[in-house]
């Protein structure tokens, strides 16, 4: 589903003396790359050492690096239904911004994505307004109420890329192990949210912060204990399942463990939780509430430690906008989520800084890695491959601005925060969607 609006054809664009990422093919060297007809048409270190033809439009990347289009396979874009907090328009731009070019929006809107008409009108609205490509999630269940299953072969073939109810577990092990059967035969994802509802009616993290702040805590069980099911669920079915966002040390063993015996089994970890921890909510700071909680530093440390070793194949953003009336309230009644397609590159990119990750490892799991996981042909660059591209630049030192972002919504506890490593350009089918030259 090509859910982005085409550019023009037959334009043919260079972009010269790149450094060329890509971390399907493990490319890292200076070289030059040709757009043609919204698709890469070549690229390599010894491209136009002899000049470019005068019909070819030059942009000069002066060094800079140049990737795949970054992939998040979760994020809430709001519409329909909550267009006050986001819609595509706004949740794209961000994107572009951000350097993602492909984004796959999750399934908790009013109404649910659990119908074709849900999935039909996704691709309408996102080619009339989206700057990037927008690919929807379904339901795993019927209004997320975790009972009866979607139509999961339908909605697939309609355009569904995986299944997910969201923000919300499918706790019943019978609906879970009957979700995976049908899905198996599919081929389907399974996405789950790992925490059981009867251990999470907390607001933060259990432990001494929680304790002295007087809130309710979650304990890491609530995450181990779904997972922990959900595998000897998927030994029972042989079905693929992904856990959609991790936070607790002990899981990501379990993870390894069930990838060491040779499982379907992938996961991923939104960048708020190796970018923070607990300690972000001191002070009730409903900004950095989120499910699952942020967690204890020795979690954290988990997260970035699971990504080096390849227990976590994927980063997302999570991103989950809120207007002021959903955050500016009491601690315990305020709505989880950070708002995150702009923020996930550059907090992402700390890791590497910070010596923990090589650069290509790092990228492959906002690129190739998400983009197969879901079956999307993006996140590399190869000849015939869509110029899905970002220029950025590796060591360019800003600080995050919440007031700058481009969503609709600012919920995000990074105002001031220095990070490392700027979006440039964002190209989408050849087409600039983001230019730092013209937007700051």
């Amino acid at each position: 589903m090509n859910s982005v609006r085409p550019s023009a054809q037959g334009q043919r664009i260079a972009l010269l003396n790149a450094r060329l990422l890509d971390p399907s093919s493990k490319l890292d060297q200076p070289g030059a790359l040709l757009i043609e007809n919204r698709q890469i048409a070549d690229f390599g270190p010894g491209l136009f050492n002899e000049g470019t033809a005068e019909d070819v439009m030059v942009v000069d990347c002066a060094g800079h690096c140049l990737i795949p289009g970054l992939v998040d396979i979760r994020a809430h874009l709001r519409e329909p239904g909550a267009e006050h907090k986001e819609n595509l328009s706004t949740a794209s731009k961000a994107a572009a911004a951000g350097g993602i070019t492909s984004v796959v929006c999750m399934p908790n809107t009013d109404p649910v994505i659990d119908q074709i008409a849900l999935i039909e009108f996704i691709a309408r609205r996102a080619r009339e307004t989206s700057a990037v490509k927008v690919y929807p999630a379904a339901a795993i269940t019927k209004n997320l109420h975790g009972k009866e299953l979607t139509e999961i072969g339908l909605l697939l073939e309609a355009g569904a890329v995986a299944f997910s109810d969201a923000d919300r577990a499918v706790a019943d092990s019978l609906v879970m192990r009957r979700a995976l059967a049908y899905a198996h035969t599919f081929d389907a994802l399974i996405m789950q949210h790992p925490e059981d509802p009867t251990l999470s009616t907390g607001v933060m993290n259990d432990g001494e912060m929680a304790t002295r702040l007087g809130l309710m805590g979650i304990p890491n069980i609530a995450e181990t204990i779904i997972v922990e099911r959900d595998i000897r669920l998927m030994e029972l079915t042989g079905a693929r399942y992904h856990v959609s966002h991790l936070s607790t040390k002990e899981t990501v063993d379990v993870v390894r463990s069930a990838k060491a015996r040779g499982l379907p089994i992938t996961a991923a970890v939104a960048a708020h939780h190796f970018a923070l921890n607990e300690n972000a909510v001191a002070d009730y700071r409903t900004f950095a509430k989120v499910s699952p909680p942020l967690r204890a530093e020795p979690d954290r440390v988990a997260m970035v430690s699971g990504l080096a070793d390849d227990a976590i194949d994927v980063i997302v953003s999570d991103h989950a906008p809120h207007d002021q009336d959903s955050k500016r309230v009491p601690f315990a009644q305020a709505a989880n989520g950070i708002v995150g397609l702009e923020t996930m590159f550059p907090l992402a990119l700390e890791i590497y800084h910070n010596g923990e990750i090589g650069l290509l490892e790092l990228l492959a799991k906002m690129t190739v890695n998400p983009a197969k996981l879901v079956g999307l042909d993006a996140g590399e660059i190869k000849i015939g491959a869509a110029a899905d591209l970002v220029m950025f630049d590796l060591n360019a030192p800003w600080q995050i601005k919440i007031d700058k972002l481009r969503s609709k919504s600012r919920n995000a506890p990074y105002d001031g925060r220095p990070v490392q490593g700027r979006v440039l350009k964002t190209w989408i089918n050849g087409r600039i969607a983001f230019d730092i030259d013209i937007e700051d």
